[in-house]
């Protein structure tokens, strides 16, 4: 770094060394100064490491120019009439293909062996891009011709290609790599003087030295740095050296620079024949587990349809819990934080947190307004304005609700105020650096808006376009830590609840203010009450004027009368957890929302029934009863919890004493074996419950318990490389230590048994595949082409010749958290890192496979798995703790014109059974209905080429204008239209985010 500095002032710009020289320079100056050294600092150490690659890169430019001297002189003299055109012909392969000429004429794609992949994807990557800045002329021009034809190869690195010839000696290897770095500058230099590629080569060298500046050096760097995450795949029949142990034609793909070889099976015969398409089969989402109440308030109400309106992850959910019928409203593409109900009880406003898509694009906050009837995005507001969430929001009430108002979670907190059905932002205003827990508009004044949160509670006074702030005086009464909540008598007086258990009331007095400017209202407290034992959480208005509040630590509901005297009382059970939100039902039942993510329905008279339950911390176990409709889930809040998939309701739950993290069922259906964090795994009765049996393995996490496929064996695959083996006898309820898999050098992630119990497949974190050879006692199958034909039971391994097609471009080999294969051994699920759940053609052997993606969870999805019969696919969601079951449906079938329509055929190529399927005949709108499940949009085909258009507008401004054009058509809920990589240009510009403004409705 030192030798750096030197340079540092040399090339510092005058305007900087005299900043740095002024004695009168301010302390921000200053700081900017020190930051643009270390800036500088570090560009001169990354000009350093480029100029010794550059050097290493001339160096075998050099080399390489030597050995193709004589080359290039025999070529010459063998074919002198040819001239030119030939010598070029000749150099240009000798150095792409380190001497396989006989495969010029052909594809590119067809051709391709491991040398030539490896030379393509390395060296290339760091030499060639830097000869394209040459000065302009006759050798630029030749260059960029050269660059086009190596272009498919560049691009098609991730794919794996076959090979039509034997791979080179590793010494052949190595020189091919060595020359991809030269090969643009001989092709140039020595097609044009042959004789002097010496002198060529020198001045080569100085035009690249003095083109490279620092700015572009540093861009190639960081370019090329992410093109070295790409997956790389190639295809070949084994080197001389290797076939001494292993015979065979395999696939090797690269993640994050480690080769990954997947053995063909015997019965593919030409793995140019193998065609990945979309699955006919696409999923629908059926039904939502859980509820968000551990971190929101005010998140339940009930709408004049009978249906509670809450949410969870991604998704609003209206639940008809006297039919037993969910609604979901999709158009979200992150977290939602907050809801509000217009006063018609129809529209809803929900806000939702900033996200961050697959591509590290940021999906911007923002609030979205649909009708819950027919669930039709009406607006989408505030694109570009909120920072980093919306935090609450409200309808006016006095006009009707045309206005909305919404605070964000930036540090300032804004205040906005819009026209929501103009889409215009009308007022703006910070609040206050502290957080703002509520927002609403006066009842009967339309021009009164009023906040709180911590030690605050504010009255706006709304005029035009502004707004001007009056704090509220506590006065002679205690300063509450926390103002949590806002309510209005039928006087107009303003009550709030407060951490110390205190209802205040704010009346509204008229005070002599300054001359000119006529009276002004001030609020003022009137009366305080002494409601709840720690805070006051929620306060619920009724219809018939009465008052419900909620209190946080005692966990109470009390009904106060008009004039505001306790009336009647109930409190939760401590194990639903304290009251987050309180809302009116029907007739005298009441809603609760509690920080266990329960959704209770009760009355004063009969307590509580559970209408909605879930997980509260971050969910990862999940395993499918072998035969019945059941599925079993595990988190770390140490909840275990069985499902039932028809019914969609809770059979059991149990405490264990530490966080689940895997499960699986023996065959039998009598037992489920659970997997913690310490070591630790547990068998319990599947029917009743009770504990059979604990034992240790460890004492670090477990991550997958998998039975074989008659339950005489269990293999538990830990964080401390291990596979251990338990011999199971008595239906699964006693297990006794076989043996255990020593060979991994990182933890397991997944494995998968063989149909005669003999052998496992693995996968662990640093990206292995092993068999295990376990009546040998355990053993490590060395010849892995061996188990190239095994047929295994089950597939969740996410790495393997019949699935590594799942794989994304440019992934760094987490991307993928699980990976299921359906039991009809038709489809594939995968579980993404980015929220996503896709479906795969299985099996699926080519790279950049095409897969119907789905959007619904708001965090990592963690797992999935198919119930026994493949009717539903079941996923879990990490952070967002939701369980989220699909229905697997063939095709999509509209009763209102009993037409099928497949949208996808607009946008990827699908098999032409599916493009016979689309239909141009115009679609009602709106609709609601529960059955659809693909894209659908309203009028005409022109409209939906129309509609298209502006999604892939809007992926890639990300604008608002954008949204609003493509938001007003219901269509599939979640569905994501497939996403073909193999076209991935034409894919980004049509599969995208802001499909989710298409797809509001399930």
């Amino acid at each position: 770094m030192a030798e750096g500095l030197p340079c540092l002032g040399a090339g510092c710009e005058p305007a900087a060394l005299g900043c740095c020289t002024d004695d009168s320079i301010s302390a921000a100056s200053t700081s900017d100064v020190q930051d643009r050294l270390s800036a500088l600092e570090l560009r001169v150490q990354q000009q350093e490491d480029e100029i010794t690659v550059l050097k290493a890169a001339l160096a075998d430019v050099l080399r390489r120019l030597a050995i193709s001297e004589d080359h290039v002189a025999s070529v010459r003299k063998s074919t002198p009439s040819k001239g030119q055109p030939s010598l070029r012909e000749a150099i240009s392969m000798s150095c792409i293909t380190n001497g396989s000429t006989g495969s010029r004429k052909t594809s590119h794609s067809s051709s391709v062996s491991v040398a030539r992949k490896e030379t393509l994807s390395s060296a290339a990557k760091s030499g060639t891009e830097k000869k394209k800045e040459k000065p302009p002329g006759q050798k630029e021009k030749k260059e960029e011709s050269h660059s086009n034809d190596q272009s498919p190869q560049t691009q098609a690195s991730p794919s794996p290609q076959p090979s039509s010839q034997p791979l080179q000696t590793h010494r052949q290897t190595q020189e091919s790599k060595s020359s991809a770095p030269a090969k643009s500058v001989k092709k140039s230099l020595t097609a044009e003087k042959p004789h002097s590629a010496w002198e060529s080569s020198d001045d080569s060298r100085n035009k690249l030295l003095r083109v490279a500046s620092t700015s572009k050096l540093i861009a190639k760097v960081a370019k090329n740095a992410d093109k070295h995450k790409d997956v790389i795949v190639s295809q070949a029949k084994m080197s001389t050296r290797e076939k001494n142990s292993q015979e065979g034609e395999y696939i090797k793909m690269f993640m994050r620079g480690r080769p990954i070889t997947m053995f063909i099976p015997s019965d593919v015969e030409n793995y140019d024949d193998i065609r990945t398409e979309l699955p006919p089969e696409k999923l629908k989402l059926e039904w939502v587990y859980g509820y968000r109440g551990r971190d929101c308030r005010a998140n339940v109400y009930l709408l004049p349809t009978g249906e509670i309106v809450y949410f969870i992850a991604s998704v609003v959910v209206l639940f008809n819990y006297e039919e037993r019928t969910q609604r979901h409203y999709l158009g979200h593409t992150d977290c939602v934080k907050c809801l509000a109900v217009h006063p018609d009880k129809i529209r809803i406003a929900t806000g939702q947190l900033a996200g961050v898509d697959k591509d590290g694009r940021p999906l911007q906050p923002h609030v979205r307004v649909w009708d819950s009837v027919s669930l039709v995005t009406l607006q989408v507001i505030g694109l570009g304005t909120f920072e980093r969430g919306v935090g609450c929001l409200d309808f006016s009430k006095a006009d009707s609700g045309t206005h909305l108002c919404v605070i964000d979670d930036s540090n300032e907190h804004m205040l906005t105020v819009w026209d929501w059905q103009r889409k215009s932002k009308i007022a703006e205003i910070k609040t206050t650096n502290e957080v703002v827990l509520a927002v609403e508009f006066h009842p009967t004044d339309a021009n009164t808006i009023i906040t709180c949160g911590k030690s605050h509670i504010f009255f706006w006074t709304w005029s035009g376009n502004s707004l001007s702030r009056k704090q509220g005086i506590f006065g002679k009464y205690e300063k509450p830590k926390f103002v949590q909540c806002l309510a209005f008598l039928g006087n107009g007086d303003v009550l709030t609840g407060d951490s110390g258990g205190i209802i205040l009331i704010w009346g509204k007095t008229t005070v002599e203010s300054t001359p000119g400017k006529g009276p002004k209202g001030v609020y003022q407290i009137s009366r305080q009450i002494k409601a709840h034992d720690g805070s006051v959480f929620t306060l619920c208005q009724m219809r018939n004027g009465m008052l419900l509040t909620g209190g946080g630590k005692d966990r109470k509901i009390i009904l106060w009368d008009h004039d505001l005297n306790p009336e009647r009382e109930i409190e939760v059970p401590d194990q639903y957890g304290t009251i987050r939100a309180v809302a009116e039902g029907k007739a005298d039942q009441f809603l609760v929302g509690t920080s266990r993510n329960f959704v209770l329905r009760g009355t004063f008279n009969d307590g509580f029934l559970v209408e909605v339950q879930g997980h509260t911390d971050e969910l990862w176990g999940l395993a499918s009863h072998p035969f019945k409709d059941l599925f079993l889930t595990c988190a770390q809040d140490r909840q275990v919890c069985m499902w039932n998939s028809v019914d969609h309701t809770l059979e059991w739950t149990r405490l264990l004493d530490e966080p689940g993290h895997c499960a699986d069922f023996h065959p039998s259906g009598a037992v489920v074996a659970i997997g913690t964090h310490s070591g630790r795994w547990f068998v319990l009765d599947a029917e009743t419950r009770d504990l059979v049996s604990i034992h240790t393995d460890g004492n670090e996490q477990l991550s997958v318990m998998r039975y074989s496929v008659d339950g005489t064996l269990l293999a538990v695959g830990s964080h401390d490389n291990f596979i251990y083996l338990y011999v199971v006898t008595e239906n699964g309820r006693k297990y006794s230590r076989y043996g255990k898999c020593t060979g991994h050098s990182s933890y397991i992630t997944h494995l998968d048994w063989s149909p005669d119990n003999k052998y496992i497949m693995s996968n662990s974190g640093d990206y292995e595949i092993l068999y295990w050879d376990i009546p040998s006692g355990c053993k490590l199958i060395r010849n892995r082409s061996d188990c190239k034909d095994i047929d295994w039971t089950t597939y969740t391994c996410v790495l393997g010749f019949q699935v590594f097609g799942v794989w994304p471009e440019g992934s760094d080999g987490t991307d993928i958290n699980a990976l299921v294969r359906s039991r009809n051994r038709k489809v594939i699920a995968v579980a993404d890192d980015f929220c996503k759940v896709h479906l795969f053609q299985y099996p699926c052997s080519k790279p950049k496979a095409p897969s119907h993606k789905y959007s619904a969870h708001s965090s990592h999805v963690t797992n999935v798995s198919f119930t026994h019969s493949d009717c539903h696919l079941i996923s879990t969601g990490g952070k967002d703790m939701s369980i989220i079951q699909w229905k697997l449906v063939e095709k999509v079938t509209l009763p209102q014109n009993d037409v099928v329509v497949d949208i996808s055929a607009t946008k990827v190529p699908i098999p032409a059974s599916d493009n016979a399927a689309q239909s141009p005949a115009p679609l009602p709108q709106p609709f609601n209905d529960m059955n659809q499940t693909e894209s659908v949009t309203g009028s005409s085909p022109a409209s939906l080429e129309s509609n298209l258009e502006q999604s892939a507008e809007a992926s890639e401004e990300q604008s608002e204008e954008q949204s609003e054009g493509s938001s007003l058509d219901p269509t599939e809920p979640g569905y994501e239209e497939p996403s073909n990589e193999m076209s991935e240009e034409r894919s980004e510009s049509t599969i995208t985010e802001e499909q989710q403004d298409n797809s509001p409705v399930s």
